[in-house]
């Protein structure tokens, strides 16, 4: 019997165009029973690394929700199956791990523009943290409508305007 890992993700950003724009991202695993767990992180902005946008914001969540699924794969006694659906009201995100990644792979990183592609650098590591999960079992992501997201969106959301609050 498969362990069923159920995640809604989100990210965001405020003050977009800003030298001083600043991020955030949330994951909230679902659980039967149980009351939700709830992570967020804060993507702050560093002279020394890309600006945050919306898409690394969403990025970044998915991310987290990967490096989560395995830390609790982990602890997980024996070698369970894993069925894992991460939600997401981001097309970005799902296009880029279902649809666009292997052709930006097969194209050297290139996009149909003949531009290097954006965010790379979270985009493979989402890939390497995908195919682990996936030598589990199966992994799905599913967009949503952000009506259907509101709880991550709530966390990320709280978590901008924590960040907001500290700074204005």
């Amino acid at each position: 019997m498969p362990y069923i890992f159920e995640i809604y993700v989100d990210g965001g950003r405020r003050r977009n165009g800003q030298d001083d724009a600043f991020g955030a991202a949330a994951v909230v695993f679902k659980r039967r029973n149980r009351s939700d767990q709830v992570w967020w992180r804060e993507i702050p902005n560093f002279l020394y690394q890309p600006v945050p946008t919306n898409q690394r914001a969403e990025l970044t969540a998915a991310i987290m929700a990967l490096e989560i699924v395995l830390e609790k794969y982990d602890a997980l006694r024996g070698t369970p199956w894993i069925n894992v659906t991460i939600y997401t009201d981001s097309h970005y995100v799902v296009g880029c791990m279902t649809k666009w990644i292997h052709k930006w792979q097969n194209n050297g990183w290139i996009n149909a523009a003949g531009r290097d592609v954006a965010n790379r650098d979270l985009i493979e590591e989402a890939a390497e943290l995908d195919a682990r999960v996936c030598a589990e079992g199966n992994l799905t992501y599913t967009w949503i409508p952000r009506a259907e997201n509101s709880i991550a969106d709530k966390y990320c959301n709280d978590c901008l305007d924590q960040q907001e609050d500290e700074r204005y």
